[in-house]
């Protein structure tokens, strides 16, 4: 599970994503984000536009009572999204976003410990990493939050992603359930913020390992 990412400036998303800003939702341009911060994502706005607001790592279901959650929302799996109450509402009626990112982090135990590594793009350009949002409304002050949550996919077969996170030595290799982010390229956010559930579902899978520039922490 992805804890931990770094995402472009401003400016930078604004440019690469071709969209318009929302005036009334500044970012503060804190570039490390962490579960609870907030940070940009993008979702789709009138008239197949693109839209980026400011919301909160850590989806705020429907029914959540207060803000501040006992549980943690910052990663979704895309096999439960359907099914679980905290993110079936947004995947059914269609509130997909895409996260900017110029690199996330996930933790290898190949040497016995926690090693973290970064993951970029080979190519240099940010990952539009898929996730979902929600707008919750606080029913004691009125408060809109915008929050969202990272989509993550199983990726035990993947040659680069089987070989993070910390191994369960209860379970067989093939079984470990290892996670990967999930990328959405430039050229498929219209069909992942616009599209049907039947389009995004098509679009949730990993790169292959030449796609990514991965590295210990330096």
């Amino acid at each position: 599970m992805c804890t931990r990412y770094m995402t472009p400036d401003q400016a930078a998303i604004e440019r690469y994503w071709q969209l318009r800003r929302d005036e009334g939702n500044p970012w503060r341009g804190q570039r490390e984000v962490f579960p609870g911060s907030l940070a940009p994502f993008i979702r789709a706005a009138d008239e197949r536009e693109r839209q980026l607001v400011v919301g909160q790592w850590g989806l705020i279901p429907w029914f959540a009572k207060a803000a501040k959650l006992t549980y943690s929302t910052h990663n979704a799996r895309v096999e439960e999204i359907t099914n679980k109450a905290s993110f079936k509402q947004s995947w059914q009626h269609g509130r997909r976003c895409i996260i900017p990112a110029w690199s996330f982090d996930e933790p290898c135990w190949e040497t016995g410990r926690n090693v973290w590594w970064h993951f970029r793009r080979a190519d240099g350009l940010p990952w539009g990493l898929a996730g979902l949002w929600n707008a919750w409304t606080d029913p004691a002050s009125g408060e809109i939050i915008q929050s969202y949550t990272m989509l993550t996919t199983n990726a035990d077969g993947h040659p680069l992603f089987a070989r993070m996170h910390k191994p369960d030595p209860r379970l067989p290799p093939d079984q470990q359930d290892k996670r990967s982010v999930v990328p959405i390229e430039l050229a498929d956010v219209d069909a992942w913020l616009h599209g049907s559930t039947e389009d995004a579902q098509a679009l949730v899978r990993v790169p292959a390992a030449e796609a990514f520039d991965a590295g210990p922490d330096k």
